[in-house]
């Protein structure tokens, strides 16, 4: 969607998007068109049940006299309570409802309401943003769609006498580029994205200042990395580790490190997920998407940090070369692991490219991202929060007011030596899973954490964030995108001068 600012109407076409706050009250533009169409909007609301709370939304005909085919109102709610992020959602709420309605574009005016706690230009460019975010919809492989299911909205007029929106919303946009690169890749099905085609999406970062180095097999052997290549030796793809630098910061500063779990494809491997809804492990490659994406968002700001970027790439299946239930397997930190189930592989993987990412690159701040467990669905269901770990308060607290200001928000579970002592195991150093099913989440965080060096670390579990089965706060069903925008507000409020 393009998405253009100007300080007036210049065209009267297309649909025309108002807002009322809680009480039916309209700002200086709603009733500058509720007296153009002879209070046709105010005898809208009260044939209807429309007050003005967030999220309430009506719609009328375009009266005679005015250039557009349609007005919507969309309610703001108390005026008190409008924030940077509501207006994302009202901006998401637009899209949502106009997007498929037939109309190509969106007229959006608005002015200063008294006593906002919000100016114009924090107002207006979350409101774009929110736009922008809900308006992606991938449908590259649809060969046929009904009119009526066609994306067709093309263009949002934001229309505001504030100049500085357009400049505050640019950086934002920036941002968005990357979480739809992570939305693109999470959507593709897993015959177009598998280990090396994924490594020629992150090589296009290159194009934005990233750089990026590549190990295969041969080099992932020679380091050492037995844990991860176990996980993909079943598979007929050859398995990689992507590594992607930004170097926005001063020479020689540490980087903040994000590290992904990129399993293109998960059949569990020889412990065989069900068949039913199997097709869904396409995005237990999200860790690694939301790495890519992050990647990208900071490099086409350009952030003044230094960031290193590090995903896994594997495809985890059964044959004859796979690894079993019963194997050892030593990793390259030199511990060694008893696998009790090839499904609970993400950690694996995750247990040598942690290791590897602070032992080369003695970061700041290490936080690693996986679709790792369905007890985090089970415990924090879809599309709400994202369970993380920690063994550094600063970067908890960190994190957790990056999730509150993004959106992208997170909810912390404990790490304890009792927990820890669910994965000791009696024929190697640890097993790959817990008790059971007993506090799954948990016991693969603390496997993690054997991997981390007491670096300052994080884990979030993304599992019932990176792809949902319903429409989202700014995303339609499928990608959402998660976890770009929260990465990039942690690394702008924490690392950045």
């Amino acid at each position: 969607m393009n998405i253009t600012f100007s300080p007036t109407v210049t065209e009267e076409s297309g649909a025309l998007a108002l807002f009322a706050l809680e009480g039916g009250k309209l700002g200086p533009q709603a009733s500058h068109y509720n007296k153009a169409s002879g209070g046709a909007l105010e005898k809208a609301f009260k044939g209807s049940d429309f007050s003005g709370k967030a999220g309430q939304v009506v719609e009328i005909l375009a009266p005679s006299g005015l250039g557009f085919s349609r007005i919507v109102v969309f309610g703001l709610g108390a005026l008190k309570k409008v924030t940077a992020l509501s207006a994302e959602d009202t901006g998401a709420l637009i899209a949502a409802k106009l997007l498929r309605s037939g109309e190509k574009t969106v007229t959006i005016p608005f002015d200063e309401v008294e006593g906002s706690p919000i100016d114009l230009e924090v107002f207006g460019a979350h409101l774009a943003a929110g736009l922008r975010l809900r308006s992606y919809h991938f449908s590259k492989y649809l060969t046929k769609q009904p009119e009526h299911k066609k994306a067709r909205l093309e263009e949002a007029r934001i229309v505001s006498p504030e100049a500085g929106i357009e400049k505050r919303y640019a950086e934002m946009d920036l941002v968005i580029d990357g979480v739809f690169m992570t939305r693109d890749l999470i959507s593709e099905p897993a015959n177009v994205i598998y280990p090396a085609s994924f490594v020629e999406r992150i090589k296009t970062l290159e194009a934005d200042g990233v750089e990026v180095e590549i190990l295969g097999e041969k080099e992932l052997e020679k380091i050492g990395m037995g844990a991860l290549l176990a996980v993909g030796q079943g598979s007929a793809r050859e398995s990689h580790v992507a590594i992607m630098k930004w170097n926005g910061g001063k020479k020689g500063v540490a980087p903040v490190a994000f590290v992904g779990k990129g399993v293109t494809f998960d059949t569990g491997g020889i412990s065989l997920k069900p068949g039913p809804g199997m097709e869904e492990m396409k995005w237990d490659m999200g860790g690694a998407g939301i790495v890519t994406g992050t990647m990208k968002a900071l490099a086409r700001r350009k952030a003044k940090v230094n960031v290193v970027g590090i995903v896994g790439l594997v495809e985890n299946m059964p044959s004859g070369k796979a690894y079993r239930p019963g194997d050892v397997l030593t990793s390259l930190s030199g511990q060694t692991i008893e696998v009790l189930n090839t499904d609970a592989e993400g950690r694996v993987v995750l247990a040598d490219i942690l290791w590897y990412c602070q032992d080369r690159f003695k970061p700041k701040a290490m936080i690693n991202l996986a679709t790792l467990t369905g007890a985090m669905i089970v415990a924090l269901g879809r599309g709400q929060y994202a369970g993380f770990f920690s063994n550094n308060e600063k970067v908890a607290k960190a994190l957790d007011k990056a999730g509150q200001d993004s959106g992208d928000k997170v909810w912390r579970f404990p790490l304890t030596k009792e927990y820890d002592k669910l994965i000791n195991c009696d024929i190697a150093d640890m097993k790959n899973m817990g008790d059971g099913a007993n506090a799954g989440s948990i016991t693969a965080a603390q496997f993690l954490q054997r991997f981390t060096n007491d670096v300052p670390w994080a884990h979030i579990d993304v599992a019932g964030m990176v792809w949902t089965l319903r429409p989202g706060r700014l995303w339609d069903k499928g990608a959402t995108g998660y976890g770009v925008r929260l990465l990039d507000r942690y690394t702008r409020d924490n690392f950045e001068n």
